[in-house]
């Protein structure tokens, strides 16, 4: 398991969901910077980190809608840090979960190089039909193995 260790003066960790996305930035102190809810858009998210443009890193757990904010990330030249959801649950799993703990618990274990980090597909490779899920047509094999669809 590879953890992220690198330091930078603010750790924003990020809990996604397909229509809202509740953020909490903190400082190398560990004082919240922002901890809030808002909307999944880029506009939104792009004013939050704005006075942090340079400084924050980006952290998230590995769940079916981290894709768009990679890309946003990417975009604006904002360090991004994909998160290993398994080990991430083994790390941070608690009896009291939220969106509001978990954003802060993202944030907390980037800040203390216990992140530990996901396989980021690169970009250049997000249409490649080798790393396509399985289809009708692509059924047999997948990634270079047989599939269980097919």
């Amino acid at each position: 398991m590879n953890f992220y260790n690198n330091t930078h003066p603010y750790y924003c960790g990020i809990d996604l969901h397909a229509r809202s996305l509740y953020v909490c930035i903190i400082d190398q102190a560990g004082t919240t910077c922002v901890h809030k809810e808002i909307s999944a858009n880029p506009d939104k998210l792009a004013k939050l980190l704005d006075p942090y443009l340079g400084q924050v890193v980006v952290g998230v757990e590995c769940m079916h809608c981290w894709y768009w904010v990679a890309d946003f990330c990417e975009d604006l030249g904002v360090d991004f840090i994909l998160g290993h959801a398994l080990y991430m649950k083994a790390i941070h799993g608690g009896k009291a979960k939220n969106d509001r703990i978990d954003s802060f618990k993202i944030a907390n274990l980037i800040r203390g190089g216990n992140f530990p980090l996901a396989y980021r597909l690169p970009k250049s490779h997000a249409g490649h039909p080798r790393f396509a899920a399985p289809t009708h047509d692509n059924r047999t094999t997948w990634c270079g193995f047989k599939s269980p669809c097919g």
